[in-house]
């Protein structure tokens, strides 16, 4: 017979509805409301790095959410409030130490708030929750000059290859790399291992080509008004300033595809509904999506979110 056990103990059990009255405190006290969208929904993401998981109703096939953002930007633009949302979220991806194909996350967008009030807010949470130390705030570039010499505004693909073969990392297939991928492989292989200690690290200020839905940074385009935040080696949140006009986001949902096509990948159906809230109109706003498995992993000193979940994708 298989193991029918769940995989979380009841500590964690105890621990994980603990925090999910914590987090919903902390927003009740700012005023922020709590909403609920559908998981399953006529459109996925055309994001080149995102699959999503699809199900099948009435001969018609739907997405399951990668994350609640297209949906609680659709309240957003109707209701012009800040809000919050802690759901499951499904992405066709790895599993293992710090993936599981359905997890739970907490997303939150703030009205009137820029990337750097949003990033202060987040430092706040983890502090209450993590008991951290005030995060250290830092950009992509100077991440990149500080932990291996190189600049990643300026630098060739070339050059980055080169970095990657300096710090022993053993491309197999480069004629397939494009210059993002050398980015994001020295990143996660050589960056990321070493964001440890009792701050948190904010990186902001992603470059242009990896803008994904923020806004360029008007007074530097080579940026994106983005952050991303790590404890101890993990990445746990990203967060936008948000981009209001619909006509870009067309633009970047079709160079997605674009992108996918040369990668041989599905291409992807566009989102009206969200296009047609966007040109209804955004309000100026930040927000920022959280993975609550890996907040409550770091919260318990787990080092497997199998201790957090009770059924993983291998025993579910």
């Amino acid at each position: 017979m298989q193991n029918w056990q769940p995989t979380a103990t009841l500590e964690a059990i105890k621990a994980r509805a603990a925090l999910l009255q914590q987090l919903r405190a902390f927003f009740a006290a700012r005023g922020v409301i709590e909403v609920e969208t559908p998981i399953m929904a006529r459109y996925g993401v055309t994001d080149v790095n995102l699959e999503a998981i699809t199900a099948t109703f009435n001969a018609t096939e739907y997405y399951l959410q990668t994350s609640p953002e297209y949906a609680m930007k659709r309240l957003l633009a109707q209701h012009r409030c800040s809000m919050f949302q802690i759901s499951k979220a499904f992405r066709n991806d790895e599993s293992g130490r710090l993936h599981n194909p359905e997890f739970t996350i907490l997303e939150w967008y703030r009205v009137g708030f820029d990337h750097f009030a949003l990033m202060r807010e987040v430092d706040e949470l983890l502090q209450l929750v993590l008991h951290t130390a005030p995060a250290r705030q830092i950009t992509y570039q100077d991440l990149f000059m500080e932990f291996l010499q190189v600049d990643p505004l300026v630098a060739t693909s070339a050059e980055l290859q080169q970095c990657c073969i300096a710090n022993g990392l053993d491309i197999s297939a480069p004629s397939s790399m494009e210059h993002d991928d050398w980015l994001s492989l020295l990143l996660t292989h050589c960056i990321e291992p070493k964001l440890q200690g009792r701050s948190p690290w904010m990186i902001y200020d992603y470059p242009r080509s990896q803008a994904a839905l923020a806004r360029i940074n008007p007074d530097n385009p080579t940026v994106a008004q983005r952050f991303e935040v790590y404890i101890n080696g993990i990445e746990l949140a990203n967060g936008y300033h948000e981009l209001g006009c619909h006509q870009q986001h067309r633009d970047r949902f079709n160079a997605d595809n674009q992108q996918r096509q040369l990668q041989q990948k599905p291409q992807r159906g566009i989102d009206e509904y969200l296009l047609g809230a966007l040109q209804a109109g955004l309000p100026d706003c930040a927000g920022v999506a959280l993975g609550f498995d890996r907040l409550l992993l770091l919260q318990l000193g787990a080092a497997d979110l199998a201790a957090v979940i009770n059924f993983p994708i291998n025993v579910a």
